[in-house]
């Protein structure tokens, strides 16, 4: 029964997925922690100022070829002009209302824990209406640039925007990488599960758990999107405590510990496989 529920999602995930975009990433991550509260912050776009968004490093940097992860914060009523990015770009609501659509579209506002995918070249506009508003970015290469609409092109992939209310969770025994008694739910987002292939994916711990995630590949991020998680790389270690917008990576086999007082959901992003246990 996994296994066919397994086959069914990889062919969904590869709607998301487009050899313009990197599919791999041959950057090996690292045992690292970075909390809400350590976020380091900027402007988006340095040139519009305080007109721009604020921009929070997570992992890599966005400036440069790289793949990079970071928050975005937009003011209540902030809306972007149309523009284009020379790059894909994915992300995730962590707090608030955003919208990212073409300028002629009908506003359709995303809350918390929805998902949206910006392919390179397309003519668009991003706005927010919440008091607060912050997202998460995840990129495969860059420097992440906005550019004029006149510089619009087409690179054969499509945008994609799925309010939280839609996201499809699949419960812990229909997946054969988390352990059935953990109770763990998981959404996919996109990428490819064939080998070393980047994928993405929402878990969502219930409250009180406790328990690992095993790395197995090359390259594991994680996130947390809303709730709150304990965090230790072993019992040796110092516990952090993780609220949304805070960040973990782990290196091949490492096998962090999660607690959690409150249902928590976390993005990952690896190049390989992970267990829940």
């Amino acid at each position: 029964m996994k296994k066919n529920i397994l086959i069914a999602i990889a062919l969904v995930a590869g709607i998301f997925a487009n050899a313009q975009t990197p599919t791999t990433d041959d950057i090996k991550s690292k045992n690292e922690v970075v909390t809400a509260g350590q976020v380091e912050w900027g402007w988006l776009n340095p040139l519009r100022g305080d007109k721009s968004p604020a921009a929070g490093k997570l992992w890599g940097d966005r400036t440069k070829n790289e793949p990079a992860g970071f928050l975005v914060k937009f003011k209540k009523g902030f809306s972007s002009p149309p523009h284009i990015h020379n790059i894909t770009y994915r992300g995730v609501v962590i707090k608030g209302l955003l919208h990212n659509d073409d300028e002629s579209a009908e506003k359709q506002w995303l809350p918390a824990g929805s998902y949206w995918q910006q392919p390179a070249g397309e003519a668009h506009i991003t706005a927010a209406d919440g008091e607060d508003n912050l997202a998460f970015l995840d990129i495969q290469e860059g420097p992440y640039l906005v550019k004029p609409t006149s510089e619009a092109f087409d690179n054969g992939e499509r945008p994609v925007n799925v309010d939280q209310s839609n996201m499809v969770w699949l419960h812990a025994d229909d997946i054969e990488w988390v352990a059935d008694k953990s109770n763990v739910e998981t959404a996919f987002l996109w990428g490819s599960h064939e080998a070393n292939q980047l994928r993405a994916t929402l878990i969502k711990l219930p409250a009180g758990f406790k328990g690992r995630i095993k790395n197995l590949s090359p390259n594991f991020r994680a996130v947390v999107i809303s709730g709150k998680v304990t965090h230790q790389f072993s019992k040796k270690d110092a516990e952090n405590a993780l609220e949304p917008g805070s960040y973990f990576g782990a290196e091949e086999d490492a096998e962090p510990l999660l607690g959690t007082d409150t249902e928590t959901v976390i993005y990952i992003r690896s190049n390989g496989d992970f267990e829940v246990k």
